[in-house]
């Protein structure tokens, strides 16, 4: 498999994974918008990530280097120099998206990005752990255990503090899947980058699959409960896949740099502060309380103290 030096110094690839997550936040709040005015998250999810694919097939008819990297992938499969399942990071993706427009509205923005912060946080330490990201393996330092434990504190905390809000328990369990999937969704996109030497290539290679498998949701889902009937006509509610193909060529341009759990550490810091300043302003449940508060400012304490030792190499 290439291995490729990174070009972003560690600090720059924080500072861009950090911008990349406020748009993260901002994806969540329109898709959540959308599916509360369609009333099936599962048609929302799939026109996002469509919208997504539409963008990325332009970018992949307008760039050599991105139609070259497509032969170079088919090379590298053959070669058996590039493990077929890291093609799959689409799929993280479509969750994500499929958690915005079914759990995001009922949970409420900050709560859903709480839950994904600790997701997120969990599969970073692990995989860097394991050495399965572009970067190779990064060991554990006490500060990344420990912002990885506050992370889940932060999730408990959001949820357990307001008791009206423990039957939303349940709820949160599927970000924080997903939150891990989206690690993964990085690490694997990052490879899939290396092995095609484009971003365009390996986010194209990410919408299709994600957008394949969304379709066939939304179809089984409009097989049972109907076509929406209504369609809201402002733009702002379709710019969700357009942030989606923006934030995951981030992702796969600097996971290198940063290791797989200093990457997620950064975007998370990002989601968060947004996701907080949404709820605050323009709600998709109840607004902000005290342990969505709280449970915010500990998620973004445990991404300070995780991302401020350096890397260490097992």
């Amino acid at each position: 498999m290439p291995q490729t030096t990174s070009r972003f110094p560690v600090w720059a690839a924080l500072l861009g994974s950090g911008l990349a997550g406020m748009l993260v936040a901002l994806q969540s709040r329109v898709n959540g918008g959308l599916s509360q005015e369609l009333g099936n998250g599962y048609v929302t999810a799939a026109v996002s990530f469509g919208i997504g694919l539409v963008i990325m097939c332009v970018l992949m008819l307008v760039s050599r280097r991105a139609r070259s990297g497509l032969g170079q992938l088919r090379t590298e499969l053959r070669e058996r120099r590039l493990p077929f399942w890291t093609l799959f990071g689409g799929a993280a993706g479509a969750l994500f998206v499929l958690g915005q427009g079914l759990v995001a509205p009922l949970t409420g923005l900050a709560l859903f990005t709480v839950g994904i912060v600790a997701g997120q946080v969990l599969g970073g330490l692990v995989l860097d752990r394991v050495g399965l990201g572009p970067g190779g393996r990064i060991s554990p330092t006490p500060g990344r255990l420990i912002g990885t434990g506050l992370a889940v504190v932060a999730v408990l905390v959001a949820v357990g503090s307001d008791l009206e809000s423990l039957h939303m328990v349940w709820l949160v369990v599927f970000p924080v899947v997903v939150g891990a999937c989206v690690a993964g969704q990085s690490m694997v996109n990052g490879i899939v980058r290396a092995a095609a030497r484009s971003a365009i290539t390996s986010t194209f290679v990410n919408f299709v699959v994600g957008t394949t498998l969304l379709v066939i949701a939304a179809a089984v889902s409009v097989g049972i409960s109907g076509w929406p009937q209504a369609w809201p006509t402002s733009p702002v509610y379709y710019i969700g896949g357009i942030v989606g193909t923006i934030f995951i060529a981030i992702a796969a341009m600097l996971v290198r740099a940063a290791g797989v759990l200093l990457l997620s550490m950064s975007n998370v810091a990002g989601q968060l502060i947004a996701a907080v300043a949404f709820e605050a302003g323009l709600p998709l449940a109840d607004g902000l309380t005290t342990g969505l508060i709280a449970g915010s400012a500990i998620a973004l304490l445990a991404v300070v103290i995780a991302a401020l030792p350096s890397r260490s190499r097992g």
